[in-house]
């Protein structure tokens, strides 16, 4: 049983956002494709934090899109509901707030103003909508106002701008205080970086100094050590992690022991072998077996496999088997296949995972960049009633 301790000093022990106060200052950050329900428990499993689900469109939600419904599927140990939601209509976004409150029963939700995938900033979306000062200022204050009735916290999460020469995270972070946001997530990097090169973590601290609503920060954090170092580095009031947990969702387990909420004998990033890794794997597999039934469940699990598996010796043959396994019988197969005795990779600590890449194009709308201030009228199929991100 784990045994409560102070945090170390200097560090927040809690992240406060309004009335929710998360026992652990660490975000599970939304991830297309892989925060979904199960997902979701099996990192709540390992140790505390605020699990954010997959971003969904505010418009879907309006119009009942099946699709976007769907995602919003919450398991009965969630202590908090937490929904990302994407929108550029500031009325659609407030209805979808309104909605996800009053129906759903969320008691957090986050605001998409960071992808910088085209599907959505080609329509003025994500990462490109901070520069339309206004619009992000009437987005936010329309969706603070729609969840001021049922006590829940509104925050967004940005990038540093589209590019050095068109930055925006000051301007939103001043415009999410005035409106109320009870906190703003910063990755640091712009949009047309994507996930390449390093986070600018001086960025995070220059936002820290700028406002006095609460910042987190997203970025570079494989290990408990470096979110440690980021808070450290810039002050902010706790991190937001997303790679860094891919095919290692104990990673909120030592984040937990960095951040003082729970004891550890050695005080130590956990080191498992393959063997607990093989178990964590079949859990995993498990928990979406329960959402989606064992064969739909499983080949959901695929994607996940070179994650878990990175670094270790698991020969090419049972790696390419696990890839296309439709049964809990198989998977249990191929997993005693591994060895349970192999240590983990320590030359895989530290470095990145998923996806990474290189400086690409922002596409924006015709013009975008010309003014702050939004001319004309947006695309009225700029949010379609599908998710993504």
């Amino acid at each position: 049983m784990s045994t409560a301790l102070l945090p170390p000093a200097g560090l927040p022990s809690t992240l406060t956002l309004g009335d929710l106060v998360v026992p652990v200052p660490v975000v599970l950050a939304p991830m297309a494709g892989v925060t979904n329900v199960a997902f979701r428990r099996l990192c709540a499993e390992q140790g505390a934090g605020l699990y954010v689900c997959e971003m969904i469109t505010s418009r879907g939600i309006v119009e009942g899109d099946k699709t976007s419904l769907n995602m919003l599927t919450f398991d009965d140990s969630e202590q908090v509901r937490s929904v990302q939601l994407y929108g550029i209509d500031p009325a659609i976004i407030g209805r979808a707030v309104e909605i996800l409150c009053a129906e759903h029963g969320v008691q957090h939700v986050d605001l998409n103003f960071g992808c910088p995938v085209p599907k959505v900033t080609r329509k003025g979306g994500g990462a490109a909508l901070p520069w339309k000062a206004g619009l992000l200022g009437r987005i936010l204050e329309t969706a603070v106002a729609a969840a001021a009735p049922y006590g829940v916290p509104v925050t967004m999460k940005t990038r540093k701008g589209i590019d050095d020469h068109h930055l925006t995270f000051l301007d939103a972070g001043h415009l999410a205080q005035e409106a109320g946001c009870a906190a703003i997530a910063l990755h640091g990097r712009t949009a047309v970086q994507h996930y390449s090169g390093r986070a600018d973590w001086d960025a995070i601290g220059e936002l820290v100094e700028a406002v006095d609503i609460p910042v987190l920060g997203n970025g570079d954090i494989w290990e408990a050590a470096d979110a440690v170092a980021m808070v450290e580095h810039t002050g902010c009031a706790g991190v937001v992690v997303g790679r860094g947990c891919l095919g290692r969702p104990w990673l909120f387990g030592d984040l937990a022991v960095a951040f003082g909420a729970v004891a550890s004998g050695a005080g130590d990033a956990q080191t498992p072998v393959l063997g607990d890794v093989a178990a964590m794997m079949r859990r995993h597999a498990e928990l979406l077996g329960e959402w989606l039934g064992e064969e739909r469940g499983c080949i959901e699990f695929r994607k996940h496999v070179a994650w878990y598996l990175k670094g270790f010796a698991a020969g090419s043959v049972v790696r390419d088997r696990l890839g296309r396994v439709s049964s809990y019988a198989a998977l249990d197969e191929l997993l005693a296949m591994l060895d349970p005795t192999e240590p983990f990779p320590l030359a895989e600590l530290g470095r990145p995972r998923g996806r990474q890449g290189t400086p690409k194009r922002v596409v924006v709308p015709d013009g975008w960049l010309d003014s702050r201030e939004v001319v004309g009228d947006l695309d009225p199929g700029a949010e379609d009633a599908t998710s993504g991100g």
